[in-house]
């Protein structure tokens, strides 16, 4: 068992710790305060080959695997989370679902340019009144002719907005169940698909997050994605990967805010002597970096696994629930140990704060992947 990071791995790690530090850190308050997405920067992103991680090479992605993927994501969550997920739901969604579950002619058009970060990738799953019970789907698909014919709302699509392919799922059966839902892929200025409301979030303010919205939406039969019928079950195995990104999102924006309350605590002097000196603040720091080193293991064992060809459900949903709330935990201790000033925004604290709290939501509640584990363990 090898708990060390290889030579490429290192490399990889660095050159992200170097991007984030220096072009995404200096603007990181001000994305946030504007809700400002930054499209510059995941094109850069794309031409040093991290927007088409998990692709290979003559898909126009970087050939590598989850491992690589992941350590990625948490190099990017460290210093902005949105840049993280971001990254996430354009590669292991909407990337991967298409790669995963397209024919060659649809890897051929729309995998490649996504791969290479020249377009950018949705995923639609979430409706109004179909959360966790994602088989309730209500968006409807009807076969006209050479066409489908779109009609629903999606709702919290990352890059909703800005997206420039997009993956949605309707209901092409309604008396099948979730064995009647497609997956269809939409491109941007297709008459009928259009976004809506904007949402203003509590944290990941600089990722679009955004109502899509099918009206009378006609797509071509040759962009339905996978066999008629397989969407959900397809979308539920697209799901133990992006899982593993939530993860791996969590560890990077606990990281950053373990490494704020750190060097705070050497600055920060009380009594006459910096706060890291007491053991109240030492023991704060010793559980946080604890936690997330058990996480960080449970995410690279999931990626590992991926990159075996094996069946991760458990261990995505292990990790991707250990990992959200641990850095909800470490977000917490990271504004206490600040004090007052863990409530301003002259710190990070206050922002991690805010960001972590969706990876115990996207992509599964924490409560679903209770539900999932169960599922798994007592088969």
């Amino acid at each position: 068992m090898d708990f060390s990071y290889h030579e490429e791995l290192l490399e990889i790690k660095r050159i992200v710790r170097d991007f984030a530090e220096n072009e995404i850190r200096p603007h990181v308050m001000e994305w946030d305060e504007g809700q400002t997405f930054p499209r510059d920067v995941l094109r850069k992103l794309g031409g040093l080959g991290f927007m088409g991680v998990l692709i290979p090479s003559e898909y126009g992605g970087a050939g590598l695997g989850y491992t690589e993927y992941v350590t990625i994501v948490e190099e990017l969550s460290r210093v902005d989370g949105s840049i993280g997920i971001s990254v996430a739901a354009h590669s292991s969604l909407c990337t991967g679902h298409i790669f995963n579950c397209g024919t060659e002619e649809q890897r051929q058009r729309f995998v490649v340019p996504l791969a290479k970060g020249e377009k950018l990738g949705a995923w639609s799953l979430t409706e109004p009144e179909a959360g966790s019970d994602a088989a309730g789907t209500q968006t409807s698909a009807e076969l006209d002719g050479d066409c489908w014919i779109l009609n629903g709302q999606k709702t919290f699509t990352t890059h909703g907005t800005y997206g420039d392919i997009c993956v949605a799922m309707a209901v092409t059966d309604r008396s099948a169940g979730h064995h009647g839902i497609s997956a269809f892929i939409l491109e941007k200025g297709m008459p009928g698909f259009s976004s809506g409301k904007k949402e203003n979030k509590l944290g990941l303010r600089a990722s679009d997050t955004s109502t899509v919205v099918f009206e009378d939406c006609r797509v071509p039969k040759e962009n339905l994605l996978g066999e008629p019928g397989d969407g959900f079950i397809d979308a539920l195995k697209v799901l133990d990967g992006g899982r593993i990104s939530i993860a791996a999102l969590a560890i990077g924006m606990a990281q950053g805010a373990y490494e704020a309350a750190l060097h705070y605590s050497k600055q920060r002097k009380q009594f006459g002597q910096a706060i890291s000196e007491f053991q109240a603040i030492q023991f704060k720091l010793a559980d946080m970096a604890t936690e997330i080193d058990a996480g960080r293991l449970l995410m690279h064992r999931a990626a590992w696994m991926k990159d075996q060809g094996m069946q991760t459900t458990a261990q995505s949903s292990m990790a991707k629930l250990f990992a959200g709330e641990l850095a909800v935990r470490v977000a917490n201790e990271c504004v206490q140990i600040h004090g007052g000033y863990g409530y301003t925004k002259e710190y990070p604290a206050e922002k991690f704060y805010r960001d972590v709290k969706l990876c115990t939501i996207g992509e599964g509640t924490s409560e679903i992947q209770r539900l999932v584990i169960a599922r798994e363990i007592l088969k």
